[in-house]
């Protein structure tokens, strides 16, 4: 069948795994020691590659017949090999490289490890083997490293088969059902072992009627998928429903402190492990956007959690307890009610209240994975409960995977942020809180910490596309995504130098470069040409693409801008506002309190102020807003030059699909622009000091 033809469905591109990233290793005399499921997976990948690149490869038990080896990759006798992990309910996931005269042994004291161990030798190719001698001990920062989808099994009428998904349909779910054919999640879970990913998550938090059976009557199904994912050292988790008793079981409650409730619970878990014991726990959205939850019957989240975690802590299961818990039916005239104080003001109370296997999954920010927003208190406020930090992979506020908008540098901002310390110092940072690392640092406000392990999440960017993402450069977000999760402190630029080498091996350097002048300042642009200084939303309401400046400011859902004639912004100091600035510690809460210190890009998120206020960098508010969606579209038309340049250099389909997406993002970063300016030209009557056409 030609590309041309109906029904064609082009191979899926190999993103950061194509054949040539092995030839390093393929070349080579290497050897396979140990036994274990994912030994084997190690064992068959060293095979394909040596084969292909006209090495040898061998397979033998521990410790024998090594010697001649280039490469060695075995299960240590000792403890030696990376069990810094520590506190991870995954154990063995670390790894020793040792290097001498150009060999190299990966030792892992778990076949997990040792897969780990020969990603990182793939990353590094020939570097693995002509480096100084070395010996390194490589661990994941925690053992929780999860990926949340938000896939329907059933397409749903508004958001369709992946709520918030713009890379195409869902790779489990097809026509109703788990897909037949799963050798495309075999891919996928490659790709997610080769970052450091161990968990996902594989429906949607909002379980519709449908996707609840997946507990249940399509149990048999999951086991499928499990078993996929498992030769890659992956878990799988369920998103589940509160209401299940209900919904599934008959009962007329799903009252937490129900006896009968409790029993459901006990007996779906019992199910489940019976089936997957390996299975990681359940993922519950509660009380939020219209999920039931424990408010209906008086209880607390905290009620609802341990119930859970009473039902599934026979088999070590997790309960993911997602704290975006909000009103989301709030009168827009009411200026005291504040969706940002919503986490803190419910969770803050319960810190200490749940049980050790529930894990309270907080977003980044107070609202919506904006573009900018500062950090969650809620982070900060819970030292006695399992944190994990949630991202958004999927571009939802970002451009929606049609425009390039690489996140690392976001989310390294977020992990380095530290709350008791205004440059750092020696407090925790939020990676430590999510971690667990912050043990023994001391604080002014609870004392000397003790923080349980958490860990990371993320919404999936991944679908059926050909490009895994939709565009080609979004691979880069859930690379540096998983990448991050094992390792925190890592650059970002330097992520960014990984997967391309991985994933253009051989290409110029001129491509390399060209990605750089891209992406590296994509995030910041695309805040620059949509909405400034930590305002959020003004987006249209559903879809959440293009601009709408007023789409939400009327509406009950608490994403608000209160632009008039003479400000704009969002009051939230203790003093004058909604007393949002007053849930973070010291100096925090004092530099977020006064327009004086506030940092500019979160001015408005913080305080409503005049058109004319200046601003730390000299400029007036108003000014602001006009240079920067000005200097937003330029950059848009830099990016698009420095692409076009090599793109003749890189597979034409990919630089078909990526001129199509730049195309998008300008004439969308144009509307944005013209409307955003327009908007505040009209609303404060103060025109462009550099006299430029605004509409």
């Amino acid at each position: 069948m030609t590309a041309d033809a109906p029904g064609f469905v082009p191979t899926p591109h190999p993103a950061w795994l194509p054949d040539d990233a092995f030839a390093a290793l393929g070349r080579r005399r290497v050897v396979v020691a140990g036994d274990g499921a994912l030994a084997g997976t190690v064992a068959e990948e060293v095979a394909a590659a040596t084969a292909r690149f006209g090495g040898s490869f061998s397979r033998l038990e521990v410790g024998d017949g090594v010697a001649d080896a280039d490469l060695v990759l075995t299960l240590a006798t000792d403890t030696d090999a990376g069990s810094a992990s520590g506190t991870d309910p995954d154990a063995g996931e670390g790894f020793r490289l040792t290097r001498e005269g150009g060999a190299v042994v990966v030792q892992a004291d778990g076949d997990a490890g040792l897969l780990h161990g020969l990603f990182h030798v793939v990353r590094l190719g020939e570097a693995a083997f002509d480096g100084p001698d070395a010996d390194e001990t490589h661990a994941p920062a925690t053992g929780l490293r999860m990926l949340d989808h938000w896939d329907n099994v059933d397409t749903h009428p508004v958001m369709g088969q992946v709520e918030r998904g713009y890379s195409g349909g869902s790779l489990f779910y097809e026509d109703g059902v788990v897909r037949a054919d799963l050798s495309r999640v075999e891919r996928y879970a490659r790709l997610l072992a080769a970052v450091g990913i161990n968990r996902v998550a594989i429906n949607n938090v909002n379980v519709h009627r449908r996707e609840a059976r997946l507990l249940t009557d399509d149990l048999g199904d999951v086991v499928r998928i499990a078993a996929v994912f498992r030769r890659w050292g992956i878990r799988v988790h369920l998103s589940v429903s509160f209401a299940s008793p209900i919904l599934l079981g008959g009962l007329s409650t799903s009252d937490p402190l129900d006896t009968d409730v409790a029993h459901w619970w006990v007996r779906a878990a019992a199910r489940v492990w019976s089936a997957i014991p390996d299975f990681g726990g359940f993922v519950v959205k509660a009380d939020s956007e219209g999920q039931p939850g424990p408010f209906a019957y008086g209880r607390t989240h905290a009620d609802g959690a341990n119930m859970l975690a009473a039902a599934v802590e026979p088999y070590d299961g997790l309960i993911h307890w997602r704290a975006f818990v909000y009103d989301h039916r709030q009168d827009w005239r009411d200026r005291s009610t504040d969706r940002a104080r919503a986490a803190y003001d419910h969770f803050h109370p319960l810190d200490g209240a749940f049980a050790d296997n529930v894990v309270v999954q907080v977003k980044y920010g107070p609202m919506d994975f904006q573009v900018r927003e500062p950090v969650s208190p809620v982070l900060a406020a819970m030292p006695r409960t399992r944190i994990a930090l949630e991202l958004q992979v999927t571009q939802e506020y970002t451009g929606q995977q049609r425009h390039a908008v690489y996140l690392g540098p976001q989310w390294s901002q977020i992990l380095g942020f530290s709350f008791w310390s205004a440059d750092g110092g020696a407090s925790p940072t939020v990676a430590d809180l999510a971690t667990g690392r912050a043990k023994a640092v001391e604080d002014p406000g609870t004392g000397a910490w003790h923080k349980p392990a958490g860990g990371f999440a993320a919404v999936s960017n991944a679908g059926d596309d050909e490009f895994w993402t939709g565009h080609p450069f979004a691979q880069a977000n859930l690379y540096a995504y998983g990448r991050l999760c094992w390792d925190p402190t890592l650059d970002p630029a330097d992520l960014l130098d990984e997967w391309a080498g991985l994933t253009f091996p051989g290409a110029p350097d001129a491509v390399r470069q060209a990605l750089h002048t891209v992406l590296d300042g994509s995030w910041e642009t695309y805040e620059r040409y949509t909405s400034p200084l930590g305002v959020g939303f003004m987006v249209r309401p559903g879809h959440h693409y293009g601009p709408d400046v007023d789409g939400y400011e009327y509406t009950p859902w608490g994403t608000y801008h209160f632009a008039d004639r003479d400000g704009i912004g969002v009051d939230r100091s203790v003093r004058t506002g909604t007393g949002y600035a007053g849930q973070y510690p010291s100096p925090w809460r004092e530099t977020y309190e006064s327009t004086r210190t506030c940092p500019d890009e979160l001015l408005l998120f913080f305080h409503h102020v005049p058109y004319t206020h200046v601003l730390h960098s000299g400029s007036t508010v108003i000014q602001h807003i006009y240079d920067t969606h000005f200097a937003g579209v330029d950059a848009v038309e830099r990016m698009i030059e420095a692409w076009s340049a090599v793109s003749p250099l890189v597979d034409p389909r990919l630089a078909e699909r990526v001129a199509e997406r730049f195309a998008e993002q300008l004439r969308s970063a144009t509307e944005w622009r013209d409307q955003i300016n327009t908007y505040f030209l009209r609303k404060s009557g103060i025109p462009d000091e550099r006299g430029r056409t605004i509409y």
